[in-house]
């Protein structure tokens, strides 16, 4: 245990000595390529702000309205028919919008069911499992400039939806 705290201790900054060292044998300016990608991702992150403050209205206005837990309350029969707890289904549909919220989610439905519960386990898997699809797309696409992603759009959000079933089943099995 005492070698991985040690490795995890040094592994980043013997990687960046690592670039320094050879970025200087190849004879490249490192300080000023520092520098450049420094002022890009400061330019990178100013040019998402507005998707990120559209995604963050949209999540609040949809968990707000109470359009969410209208939604449970409609598929409650069907999940548990299906023997899904329906206290991971907002964690289904969260996730592909906004990671910290599907986190702030899974955190509480471990503080109420625990984390050796089979909802814990669950919305554990399911946070490990899923992607912030939506998330990704406005943000990484809008700032780079692309306005096609329908295709883009529809696998991730089928990876998502695969990821969900994937962690139902394999909970299911193993717990």
């Amino acid at each position: 245990m005492a070698v991985i705290s040690l490795i995890s201790v040094w592994m980043i900054p013997l990687i960046i000595v690592f670039v320094l060292i050879y970025g200087t044998l190849k004879k490249v300016p490192t300080y000023e390529a520092f520098v450049e990608g420094g002022k890009e991702g400061i330019e990178l992150s100013f040019s998402i702000i507005p998707f990120l403050v559209g995604m963050l209205v949209a999540i609040t206005i949809f968990r707000a309205s109470g359009a969410l837990e209208y939604l449970m309350n409609v598929l409650k029969p069907m999940l548990s028919a299906l023997g899904i707890p329906a206290e991971i289904v907002p964690l289904a549909f969260i996730r592909p919008i906004s990671g910290t919220a599907a986190l702030g989610m899974t955190t509480d439905l471990i503080a109420v069911h625990g984390p050796d519960s089979f909802i814990g386990r669950l919305a554990s898997v399911m946070q490990g499992s899923t992607d912030t699809t939506l998330y990704i797309l406005t943000v990484y696409f809008g700032a780079v400039g692309i306005k096609k992603m329908g295709d883009a759009l529809k696998v991730g959000l089928l990876a998502d939806l695969i990821g969900i079933i994937a962690s139902i089943v394999v909970v299911s099995l193993l717990f």
